[in-house]
This record gives C-alpha cells, sequence and structure tokens, in this order.
C-alpha cells in the first residue's frame, strides 16, 4: 500500500496536447477580449458620468468615427484583405449584431422607448430614459473594440515580418560573436527574452482598453519595435555552441 502510494505521487504530471494548448488559448484570448469589452464599457460610464456628461454618446459615437477613419485615410490598402476600414466596419457590424441585435437587446431598446400603454410600460420607460445614454454609449463601445481587434489582427504580419528581420540581424550578430572573440552574456540573453511575449500582449490589452481615440500606429510601432528590439537582442546573445 505504501510502495503504490509513493508510485502515485512519484507519477509525473501528464502534458498537455497541442490541442488542448490551442483550445486553451482560444478561451484565454476569448476571457481577455471580453475584459477587455467590459472595463472600456465601464471606463466610458464612468467618463460620461465625471468627466465628459456633456457629450453623452456622442463621444462613443466620435470614437468609433475616428477609429474607421483612420484606416480609411491613413493606410493604403492591405495585402491581405484590400480595405482595411471596411474589413473593420465589417467586424463592428458584426460584433453588433451578435451583442445586441441577436440577444434581443436591441428589439427590448425599441420596445422601451416606443410608446405603450400601461403602468409597467411606463415605468420600463422612465427607467429606460434614465439609463439609455449608458446603453446607446456600450452599443458603440462594443463596435470600437471589434474595429480596434480588427486592426490587431491586421497588424500580425508585422510582427510577423518583424521578427524574421530581427531573427536574422540576431542570429548574423552570433555568428559573429561566435567566430570572433565576442563574450556571451546570459544575463542579457534571459532579460531580452523575456520581453518577447509582453511586447506581443500588450499592444492588445492597451489598444483595446483606451478610453479615447489614438492612431494604431501610436500603440502597434512602438510594440513592434520592442518586440524586434527583444528577438535581436535574445538571438545575439544565445549561447555560441549547443
Amino acid at each position: 500500500m505504501a510502495q503504490r502510494a509513493e508510485n502515485t505521487r512519484a507519477a509525473p504530471p501528464k502534458q498537455q496536447t497541442w490541442l488542448g494548448r490551442a483550445v486553451s488559448t482560444a478561451f484565454q484570448g476569448f476571457f481577455w477580449v471580453l475584459a477587455a469589452v467590459v472595463f472600456s464599457i465601464l471606463t466610458e460610464w464612468i467618463g460620461l458620468t465625471f468627466f465628459w456628461p456633456e457629450q453623452g454618446i456622442e463621444h462613443s459615437h466620435q470614437m468609433l468615427i475616428h477609429e474607421l477613419d483612420y484606416l480609411g485615410l491613413d493606410f493604403t490598402p492591405h495585402p491581405l484583405v484590400g480595405d482595411a476600414a471596411e474589413f473593420a466596419a465589417g467586424w463592428a457590424d458584426t460584433a453588433r449584431y451578435w451583442v445586441f441585435d441577436r440577444t434581443g437587446l436591441t428589439a427590448a431598446a425599441d420596445w422601451a422607448a416606443g410608446p405603450g400603454d400601461g403602468r409597467f410600460h411606463r415605468s420600463v420607460q422612465v427607467l429606460y430614459e434614465t439609463v439609455k445614454t449608458y446603453l446607446w454609449s456600450a452599443w458603440y463601445i462594443v463596435q470600437v473594440v471589434a474595429v480596434r481587434l480588427a486592426v490587431l489582427t491586421l497588424a500580425m504580419p508585422a510582427f510577423l515580418m518583424t521578427a524574421v528581420a530581427a531573427l536574422t540581424d540576431g542570429l548574423t550578430l552570433r555568428d559573429l560573436r561566435r567566430f570572433g572573440s565576442g563574450r556571451e552574456s546570459g544575463f542579457v540573453y534571459h532579460w531580452a527574452k523575456r520581453f518577447i511575449a509582453p511586447s506581443l500582449i500588450l499592444p492588445w490589452v492597451i489598444y483595446l482598453a483606451l478610453p479615447w481615440s489614438v492612431h494604431p500606429n501610436f500603440v502597434v510601432l512602438p510594440f513592434c519595435a520592442l518586440f524586434g528590439l527583444a528577438v535581436a537582442v535574445a538571438a545575439s546573445m544565445f549561447k555560441k555552441y549547443l
């Protein structure tokens, strides 16, 4: 009995398969996107209450317009989807349909705002008029987040090309150091390696949660450069001999 218990304790944990890791990563990504949507809506509601109450839903509406204008005016056709603004607008329409139209929230809001008789309907109308600004601001914010998701998705090839260029440059410097008199630094290598994942994740976290409009270049390009620098430094400081 004791031997069996000892063997049970010593058994190594089962490794997750690639399919399990893919499903787990997908669920984690969905969770973070949902968290970004909730955080963005709450931030907009706080702003409506304390910082820009005079603007009302026009604040979130202008955010959506500006986000699409950035893509339509400042970007050349994307090699994969062509018109980036049209692609992002499609994502916004899809998000609006599934979150509001498909769930019946839009129909419920129309019913609450429409004419009707009865004490219950009048009570609902009063409640709706009280929270109308917050509901419609959330309607726009969901679309803003969808547009930003489309922008970040379209930006992924830029990170891929940056990784290829940085890896090539870093490995070239590594070979020069290997065949020369250069010294490797495990400290620099490990610190550079730690910056690779955050430089990929932080653009999604920061850009999706910003409560105001910002040009995508001000978010994507700095993190893309940081990502390339981290890859290049990590590759150049990789140990000389395997």
